[in-house]
């Protein structure tokens, strides 16, 4: 059984190099924090068109995930570098499926949809390149709705249940972002509790 590592929040800050705020930079947390349909409460969300809302109401990365940048950018990656919300333990975001469910005691998530990376992150990350090799690296974390509100700590205990359907991974997701799907891909996504976006994207 996993344990959530951090919690991470964060203030409105300006980007480097941009004109412009963002609440992409999040510190790890010791307090309990109350999440609700909308996401952590105190989280700060300054781009509402392409953030937050209910159907990315939290950013999650596994402990596996944070281990491998670590190496893979030979500095400690420490929790809340790439603006997520929790970390959870022992979980490696290339093997999460839409429709996969992260419960405490306080809250229910399900996932809805991968993480996108895009400038905001890269002038985040101080390289014009990172989200190409964010794209490439293929863990891209999770968002997930909240299915059941509540308050969450680091050293909570999470239960992970797989979606019992047909999987749509979150690499797969990262790699199909905008492309035409063939009809059977179509309705297996279409088949997975996706972000509200996705759907409509797909159905439109």
């Amino acid at each position: 059984m996993a344990r959530i590592l951090a919690v991470c929040t964060g203030t409105a800050r300006s980007v480097p190099g941009k004109s412009y705020k963002s609440g992409i930079c999040k510190m790890p947390t010791d307090a309990s924090t109350m999440i609700d349909r909308e996401g952590l409460i105190g989280d700060a969300i300054v781009n509402r068109k392409h953030h937050g809302g209910p159907e990315q109401a939290v950013y999650g990365l596994g402990s596996i995930d944070l281990d491998w940048w670590s190496r893979e950018l030979g500095r400690p990656v420490e929790p809340g570098t790439f603006g997520e919300n929790l970390v959870i333990g022992e979980i490696d975001s290339r093997h999460i499926s839409v429709g996969d469910r992260f419960e405490t005691e306080g809250v229910l998530l399900e996932v809805t949809s991968t993480r996108i990376p895009c400038a905001t992150f890269a002038a985040h990350m101080d390289d014009p390149g990172f989200a190409k090799a964010f794209l490439a690296a293929g863990r891209p974390g999770f968002y997930c709705r909240v299915l059941r509100d509540g308050v969450v700590a680091a050293g909570d205990t999470v239960t992970y249940t797989p979606f019992d359907g047909v999987p749509v991974t979150m690499p797969e997701l990262l790699k199909t972002f905008g492309r035409n799907l063939s009809e059977e891909d179509r309705a297996r996504y279409l088949a997975a509790p996706i972000s509200d976006k996705l759907r409509a994207a797909l159905t439109g």
